[in-house]
């Protein structure tokens, strides 16, 4: 699936888009003062997006053929809904091009995505000081939501519950 407006184009992220796609990762982990916290590398998401079984995708932005912005997203389950969702993971955008509607066309064609596929919805999780994002969202009609706590196993206390 494609979309274009005039010398952009969205395109799914294949075989060759790993070090694109970790590039991106990369610099939106500096902006969020998480860099420190990126273990992946290009090789590790190239691997991730094109296996035969990959449960994690990715859409480039590509403005003159130039990448300059992607999101990177996989499919969840709503038993509520009965329905898969799309969680996204990552939405970047080279800073030099926000605010020309990149990010906005990068979430209608995954939102197209989402209906075509029956998809109940589309969440992700934003930081909380992170207002340019926030408006954003909110101009597309995203609601907040306030009720959730976000919780996280990981490391030690992951291999400590596995191993119980």
């Amino acid at each position: 699936m494609m979309t274009e407006s005039k010398q952009l184009t969205i395109r799914d992220a294949g075989t060759g888009d790993g070090a694109t796609v970790f590039t991106f990762i990369h610099a939106l982990a500096v902006y969020e003062k998480l860099a420190h916290e990126v273990v992946a590398s290009a090789e590790v998401i190239e691997q991730a997006l094109t296996r035969p079984d990959a449960r994690a995708h990715a859409l480039i932005a590509e403005l003159n053929g130039t990448p300059v912005g992607m999101t990177l997203y996989f499919y969840n389950f709503s038993t509520f809904l009965g329905r898969h969702g799309i969680y996204i993971e990552d939405v970047v955008v080279d800073p030099a091009h926000r605010s020309g509607g990149i990010g906005k066309k990068l979430l209608q064609h995954l939102a197209a995505k989402a209906v075509a596929e029956g998809c109940g919805r589309m969440e992700w999780w934003v930081l909380n000081w992170n207002e340019p994002a926030i408006d954003f969202y909110e101009r597309l009609g995203a609601k907040k939501m306030d009720e959730w706590t976000t919780y996280r196993l990981e490391g030690e206390a992951l291999a400590k519950l596995a191993a119980a």
